[in-house]
C-alpha cells in the first residue's frame, strides 16, 4: 500500500505562498541594499557618493545599470518561481512530461535578442564613459603621484616645463595629502617607487595602478570642497592596509596661498625648544633621510639617503605642520573635527582626517590643536604604530619603513615642538 499524496490543491497554494514571500523578501532586502549604497553618503570610501566630474560619469552609468540588473533579477526568479509552481509534480501521472518547448523559435529568438540588446546598449554607453574619463583635459594643474612603501608623494608641476621637482623654480613636493583647487582639472601621472600599488580617491574617480618604471595618467575634477579619503587598492606589503591618502580640496584663492607658502623654505625660530629639536633632526638620523629644504638640501642631494631607505627617499617634512595627517595617513597631527559640528573629537579617530586649519597656509591652525601625544608615540616606536621592515637588524633592499632611533623623553619633545613649527 503506497502513502496518500497530499492535497493537490493545498500543495498548490502552500507553493504559492512561500515563492510570494520569497521573491518579495528578496525584493525587498535588494531595495533595501540598493537604497542604502545610494543615499548614505557618509561612507568614506562609497564609489556612489560622487563629488567629482569623472565619478559622477562613472555614477551616472553604474546607476541605470544596476536598476536594469534589478528588473532582470526580479523577471528571472519570478519566471523561476512560475516555473515551479506551474510544471510541478502532482504525482497524478509519473509519467507525465511537461510539453517541451525545444525548437520554439519565438522563446529562442525573445531569451537571445533581449539579453544582446540589453548588453549592446550597455556596452555603448560603458564605452562612452571610458571614452570620458581618457580625455585629456585643457590646462590642468599636472601632479606627478608616486607610491611608496607604504604612503604617497605628490610632486607639483608648478611652472609647467614638464618636470615635478624643480623646487628652483617653485615645484613642490609633499607627502600623504594632495591639495587641489575645486572645479580645476587636475592631470596625476601615476607611478611607484618600488613595488606596485593602486591610486584610488572612490569619491572623485576609479583606481589607476601605480608601477615602477611607468606612468598612468588619471584626472581628478572635485567639483565640492572638502576632505576626501583614499585607499591603497593592490596588495603591497606588510602595511598595505595602512596606506592611505587624503585630497584636500580649497578654492582656488585658498590654493594660491597653499601654493605661495608651499614654496617657501625653512624660515629660523627663536624659540629655544624649537632649536634644540633642530638640532636632534640635524644629528639622528632623520635628516639622512627626511628632507627640509633649508636645512638638510645637501645632504640629501648628495644620496646619503638611499642608504637608509630602499625606496631612496622619505617623505618630504618641509611643509609638515601644514598637513592634518602623516604615517601614510592613518595618524592624525591634529584633532579632527565631527563632520556635524565641525568642533574638535578624538585625536585617536583615524576616520575622522584631523584639520589643519589655517595652519594649510602657514597661519593658526586654531581652534585645531597639535597632535602632541600621538606623534610623540611615533617618534617613541615607529614600528609599534605601523607594522615595517624597519628592525636593527634588517639592512639593504629588505629595510622599509621608519626604524626606532631610541629617543629619549626630551628629545621627542624637542623634535615635536620643531616638527610644529614647519608651516
Amino acid at each position: 500500500m503506497t502513502a496518500p499524496r497530499p492535497n493537490g490543491s493545498r500543495s498548490r497554494i502552500g507553493l504559492v505562498l512561500a515563492g510570494l514571500i520569497a521573491l518579495t523578501v528578496l525584493t525587498l532586502y535588494v531595495a533595501l541594499v540598493l537604497s542604502g549604497l545610494f543615499t548614505n553618503s557618509s561612507h568614506q570610501l562609497t564609489t556612489l557618493s560622487p563629488h567629482g566630474v569623472q565619478s559622477q560619469h562613472i555614477q551616472n552609468l553604474i546607476t541605470p545599470v544596476f536598476i536594469v540588473a534589478g528588473v532582470v533579477w526580479v523577471g528571472v526568479f519570478s519566471a523561476v518561481l512560475f516555473i515551479c509552481f506551474k510544471f510541478r509534480d502532482t504525482g497524478d501521472d509519473p509519467e507525465d512530461f511537461p510539453i517541451q518547448v525545444e525548437g520554439n523559435n519565438r522563446l529562442e529568438l525573445f531569451w537571445t535578442i533581449v539579453p544582446l540588446i540589453l548588453l549592446a546598449v550597455i556596452a555603448a554607453f560603458t564605452v562612452s564613459t571610458i571614452h570620458f574619463l581618457n580625455q585629456t583635459p585643457q590646462d590642468p594643474l599636472k601632479v606627478e603621484v608616486v607610491g611608496q612603501q607604504w604612503w604617497w608623494a605628490f610632486h607639483y608641476d608648478i611652472d609647467g616645463n614638464g618636470t615635478y621637482t624643480d623646487t628652483a623654480h617653485g615645484d613642490i613636493i609633499t607627502a600623504t595629502e594632495l591639495v587641489i583647487p575645486v572645479n580645476k582639472p587636475v592631470q596625476l601621472s601615476i607611478t611607484s617607487n618600488d613595488v606596485i600599488h593602486s591610486f584610488w580617491i572612490p569619491a572623485l574617480n576609479g583606481k589607476k595602478d601605480a608601477v615602477p618604471g611607468q606612468h598612468h595618467p588619471l584626472v581628478l575634477e572635485a567639483t565640492k570642497i572638502g576632505v576626501y579619503r583614499g585607499q591603497c587598492t593592490q596588495f603591497c606589503g606588510l602595511s598595505h592596509a595602512n596606506m592611505r591618502m587624503i585630497v584636500r580640496v580649497v578654492s582656488e584663492q585658498d590654493f594660491q596661498r597653499w601654493v605661495a607658502n608651499q614654496q617657501k623654505t625653512y624660515r629660523q625660530s627663536d624659540d629655544p625648544t624649537v632649536l634644540a629639536g633642530k638640532a636632534v633632526f640635524e644629528q639622528q638620523l632623520c635628516s639622512s633621510c627626511h628632507l627640509i629644504r633649508g636645512i638638510n638640501d645637501a645632504k640629501i642631494a648628495s644620496g646619503s639617503a638611499k642608504k637608509q631607505l630602499v625606496s631612496g627617499v622619505a617623505p618630504d617634512l618641509t611643509h609638515i605642520a601644514t598637513r592634518g595627517t602623516f604615517a601614510g595617513s592613518i595618524y592624525n597631527l591634529y584633532t579632527p573635527a565631527d563632520p556635524k559640528t565641525g568642533k574638535p573629537v578624538s585625536a585617536f579617530d583615524v576616520w575622522n582626517p584631523g584639520q589643519p586649519g589655517e595652519a594649510l597656509y602657514g597661519g593658526d591652525p586654531a581652534p585645531y590643536s597639535w597632535n602632541v601625544a600621538t606623534l610623540s608615540a611615533w617618534l617613541r616606536n615607529p614600528p609599534a604604530m605601523k607594522p615595517m621592515y624597519s628592525g636593527p637588524n634588517v639592512t639593504g633592499s629588505d629595510r622599509r619603513g621608519m626604524p626606532n632611533l631610541h629617543l629619549t623623553e626630551l628629545q621627542i619633545t624637542e623634535l615635536v615642538a620643531f616638527l610644529e613649527s614647519l608651516r
